[in-house]
């Protein structure tokens, strides 16, 4: 009979056993026929081109990839206008958040970032040693920088700006942000996380690559999951200094983007792909506003949002919501006692879930 070891005699580390639990969006059961919006995904299914290529590139599966990306990191250094030696990819961009944290933080440090912002950053401060510092956002869930600028002590090593910030929507501005990065010591790394950049339309956003070669401590995190649909082959880069990517570089997990992964992204990156892309993009921005302009018709207030999802704050009501919205077949993700977050998906699931949201009224 197979037994279970269950308990072990080596203790875990405090900060590990005292880990918030990272929740990932609710998965529709086979057959079930409910619509996911739970996890922010992109509802297309990769770009035939791109399906070509994961395809050949499945045949080599036996093979170690190419452990630092070489040919996808010189086509996102083209693609930014950086070189090679400032690009280091990763397992998505919250894996390469991780090695950022491990390459600069000491035991001790502090991490700040907004609240609530992105789950992980709790549990990835953490793992690094270091102590969560957060400043809540403003009632229409901005980033509070000049409060987040007060709150640095002699301990900050690392800032994160979650722009648009997940769950909330809203994106950071240029003139806020280049007061904050004046009033920050040169010894605090400022991340300046831009998973959802590509659904962003507000025009009064930064240039976080000018910022980079304008401040030797800004590290800027992108995705190809969101946007480029490639969430579950998992690639992501951070854009730094090239001294300090050198040392996420070491600190990266060896071979953890694989071939697929690698040569999927570098297909979405070449000029046809790019056009057809975006144009999915634009599509999706466009059904985000759509989806924005009935929510208000109905009455709702909510944040401004600059990514490819929409935010409730619920407050103590969100659990209730949220099993009313997935008894009516939609999945959303709940964030007990804040809020609910919805992702844009296919027109037909947002037309459903518009009739829950009216519901909720």
């Amino acid at each position: 009979m197979n037994t279970t070891p269950e308990n072990t005699t080596v203790p875990l580390r405090a900060a590990v056993a005292a880990l918030p639990a990272y929740v990932p969006g609710a998965r529709v059961a086979p057959g079930s026929g409910a619509w996911k919006l739970s996890s922010n995904e992109n509802p297309y299914p990769p770009l035939e081109s791109v399906r070509e290529v994961i395809a050949r590139a499945s045949g080599e599966v036996n093979r170690y990839p190419d452990m630092y990306a070489t040919e996808l990191v010189g086509a996102i250094a083209d693609h930014v206008g950086l070189a090679p030696a400032n690009v280091v990819v990763g397992t998505g961009s919250v894996s390469v958040l991780g090695h950022v944290l491990q390459t600069v933080v000491e035991p001790g440090d502090e991490v700040m970032y907004a609240w609530r912002s992105f789950e992980a950053y709790p549990i990835y401060a953490a793992v690094a040693g270091a102590t969560s510092v957060t400043v809540p956002v403003t009632a229409d869930g901005r980033h509070d920088l000049p409060a987040m600028a007060a709150a640095v002590t002699p301990r900050t090593k690392v800032v994160l700006v979650c722009t648009p910030n997940n769950p909330t929507g809203p994106a950071v501005h240029a003139g806020e942000l280049a007061t904050f990065l004046a009033e920050v010591p040169r010894e605090v790394l400022v991340v300046i996380d831009e998973a959802y950049l590509e659904f962003v339309r507000d025009p009064e956003v930064p240039d976080a690559v000018a910022l980079l070669r304008a401040h030797p401590n800004v590290v800027v995190l992108r995705t190809f999951s969101k946007a480029y649909g490639l969430a579950g082959l998992r690639v992501g880069y951070a854009l730094a200094p090239t001294e300090l990517a050198s040392g996420i570089r070491s600190a990266s997990t060896p071979f953890g983007v694989s071939g697929i992964a690698q040569q999927a992204a570098l297909a979405s990156l070449a000029p046809g792909a790019q056009a057809e892309l975006m144009e999915r993009v634009d599509a999706l921005v466009a059904e985000r506003n759509r989806v924005v302009e009935a929510l208000r018709d109905q009455g709702w207030e909510l944040p401004e949002t600059q990514a490819n999802f929409v935010w409730f704050g619920l407050g103590d009501a969100t659990t209730d919501r949220a099993r009313e919205a997935t008894e009516a077949g939609i999945l959303v993700r709940p964030f007990a006692g804040d809020g609910i977050r919805v992702s844009i998906g296919e027109p037909e699931a947002n037309d459903a879930f518009l009739k829950v949201a009216a519901a909720w009224r």
